[in-house]
């Protein structure tokens, strides 16, 4: 068997696993082609294409993963060290909707970790080797993990920034109960004229609807705030185009107004997937 059958057998297993890890399954796919690429251009002899593509694959997700998480200024890595990503699916079927909060704050390291050992079974040597660390050490990693990730986390506790980052993680990824999880049951979707111009419904209700409507969509929206409000908007050529204000109210959204009005764009500023809003 050649390297591009070899891939192309491993390639629905790689895609699995890192979707896992970054929670984004077009990501996942962009990554696990990155690890093809790199593949494909080594000259060295690979003895065991599948661990090969595993440990790659698996670096590339974790470099993704550090490159999302807000880190002190103090902590920046130096110039030459890679970056990291974050947000899982599976993960979210076994601890829930309310502790996916808990799971966005595990480092990189910890989220690999308890994601190969606990959702592949893989050995702390094989995880140690692909963490550049020693197998206690990712023993530790998967450990702390777990311990964070179950310990419950009251609803009520989500900070609404959370909870429009989950949404919007849940409608990327085509999680739909998910979706359903985070929104409140008489959900209404409104527009102001400027955006319905753009291309916005001006109205939905329910959760069924507007969960179908974001079921898989909004790969072009990123992490605003707007008023002192967490939100996320659609950017055309660094420009904010719709605003999706969010209406959050007991750990849930109760409403998503699309605002296009040129004085409302004005306020939007970007900020950080994750990134804790005061």
């Amino acid at each position: 068997m050649d390297r591009t059958e070899a891939f192309e057998a491993e390639r629905p297993r790689l895609v699995g696993l890192a979707t896992r890890v970054v929670a984004d399954r077009a990501e996942a796919e962009d990554l696990v082609q990155q690890a093809w690429l790199r593949m494909h251009r080594t000259d060295t002899d690979i003895d065991d294409v599948p661990a090969w593509l595993t440990t790659v694959t698996t670096r590339l997700c974790l470099d993704r993963l550090k490159a999302r998480t807000p880190v002190p200024r103090a902590e920046l890595p130096e110039a030459g060290n890679s970056p990291d990503p974050a947000e899982d699916l599976v993960l979210a079927d076994i601890v829930g909707v309310a502790l996916q909060a808990v799971l966005d704050r595990l480092s990189p390291q910890e989220r690999v970790a308890f994601v190969l050992h606990d959702s592949f079974g893989f050995e702390f040597s094989t995880i140690a080797s692909i963490l550049n660390t020693t197998p206690v050490a990712a023993r530790k990693l998967a450990s702390r993990a777990r311990a964070k990730v179950t310990q419950p986390v009251p609803d009520d506790q989500l900070a609404d920034w959370e909870v429009v980052d989950a949404f919007m993680a849940a409608a990327r990824g085509g999680d739909f109960q998910r979706l359903l999880q985070l929104l409140a049951p008489d959900v209404t979707i409104t527009a102001d004229a400027e955006a319905t111009r753009a291309g916005t419904p001006d109205r939905m209700h329910g959760s069924q609807q507007v969960a179908t409507f974001f079921n898989g969509a909004a790969h072009a929206a990123l992490a605003v705030m707007t008023d002192g409000r967490p939100g996320a908007a659609w950017f055309h050529r660094g420009q904010a185009e719709v605003l999706f204000d969010f209406t959050i109210a007991d750990g849930v959204v109760q409403a998503i107004m699309f605002r296009a009005e040129p004085d409302v764009l004005s306020r939007v500023a970007r900020r950080n997937r994750h990134q804790k809003c005061d």
